[in-house]
């Protein structure tokens, strides 16, 4: 694409999506091969789970840095997307020189970090694009990120025998793809958002902005829920095909499940420009929450019930994540909406970071995974009363042209 002609909308949002579904696979690269890296590295539970976890957390330090110092609101969007999908490939990669434990954590926590100035950039970048429709296409970045989460486990599952090296390294060039694609294939939008300055108080008119926040809330609530189950699911789905017999590729399934919530996400996208933001969120959450809740009870029924079920789940988990995306860049004020972005999703990351780590607990704790999900439940279905208050106020006449 030539810098001087930009991409229409359509063909910016399929080269972003793309792009963003090769930087994403270095998230779960580690998760993807976790029993392979038990066996190898002679991991305990307890690191095994810190290999998924403190990706989270540097997501978290990343996102909330970058809302602090409104980097995305200061330079240049596809620059900044390239650099940190270099610095995510090369981090990821240098897990092929088997560092240890300790060294293979801080990668990890490095890989989060750099991801935090992709992820929300992005959402910002295809908003410059999209001044209507922008629900559809932000629920076509969250299906991007998705699909990309999803690949480490098509890449094992497919790898079959292969060495966990494997997916490592894949998952590493695809991140090096994706810079490329970011940096010379990629330009604004016609409707930029201003440059702005550095301005802690930023942060205090993000607290103070009624409507921002019950869509925070509305986001918190959804983020409880889903990285606790798309970092387990792996584990949960093989349990339960040990305790089925059935034949059934543990990673398969697991991809099958996280990458369901791709055409989700376009479906609660369409959806939400035509019925409202705050319907379809809570449509979405209430509709999550509840397989949350039955996920367990289908555990040994039949294989056939169970995989509907998780596929559901799969399809409605993540679903609704672009909207609350959409609605703060509807309804903050438009000088900083990189950094309402970026603290919306810093503090949903990090709010995921203890339910990623007690979901195994519970399990360990019961002796099996079977009713591990259950402290998910609450979060969603909080996330829809909140998205239903905000249907109530007169700001949320800003959301979808009016569609609330």
């Amino acid at each position: 694409m030539s810098q001087t002609n930009p991409p229409s909308k359509w063909q910016a949002l399929a080269v972003t999506g793309l792009a963003l579904i090769l930087s994403m696979t270095t998230w779960f690269s580690a998760t993807a091969v976790t029993p392979q890296l038990v066996s190898a590295w002679s991991l305990s539970a307890t690191a095994a789970g810190w290999l998924t976890n403190v990706v989270q957390i540097g997501f978290v330090v990343g996102a909330l840095g970058s809302s602090l110092v409104a980097l995305s609101d200061r330079v240049s969007l596809t620059h900044l997307m390239c650099w940190a999908s270099v610095l995510s490939a090369v981090f990821n990669a240098t897990l092929l020189l088997e560092p240890g434990i300790y060294a293979a954590v801080f990668l990890r926590f490095l890989t989060g970090v750099a991801l935090a100035s992709v992820y929300p950039p992005a959402m910002k970048f295809i908003a410059t694009y999209f001044r209507s429709g922008r629900g559809f296409a932000m629920g076509a970045m969250v299906g991007a990120l998705t699909l990309g989460k999803a690949m480490p486990h098509l890449v094992s599952g497919l790898g079959g025998g292969f060495d966990w090296r494997y997916t490592v390294a894949v998952t590493s060039a695809f991140g090096l793809c994706a810079a490329l694609i970011f940096v010379v294939a990629l330009r604004e939008g016609p409707f930029p958002f201003a440059r702005t300055k550095v301005d802690p108080r930023q942060i205090g008119a993000i607290l103070r902005n009624k409507p921002v926040m019950l869509a925070n809330l509305g986001y918190f609530g959804h983020m409880w829920e889903l990285y606790a189950m798309w970092g387990w699911f792996l584990v949960f789905g093989r349990e339960a095909i040990s305790s089925g017999n059935w034949a059934l590729n543990a990673s398969l399934l697991a991809f099958a499940v996280l990458a369901m919530g791709a055409p989700g996400s376009l479906i609660a996208g369409w959806l939400a420009d035509r019925i409202g933001r705050c319907t379809t969120t809570a449509i979405a959450l209430v509709s999550s929450g509840t397989s949350a809740l039955l996920i367990g009870v289908f555990f040994d029924a039949h294989p056939a019930l169970f995989l509907i079920l998780a596929l559901i789940w799969g399809l409605t988990i993540v679903a609704d994540s672009a909207q609350f995306s959409a609605a703060v860049s509807e309804l903050a004020d438009q000088s900083y909406v990189g950094s309402a972005l970026a603290f919306q999703m810093g503090v949903g990351f990090g709010i995921t970071i203890f339910t990623v780590w007690a979901v195994p607990q519970i399990a360990e704790a019961l002796g099996s995974w079977r009713w591990s999900f259950l402290i998910v439940v609450p979060g969603p279905f909080v996330g829809a009363w909140a998205m239903l208050t905000l249907r109530r106020l007169p700001e949320a006449t800003k959301l979808a042209g009016g569609r609330r």
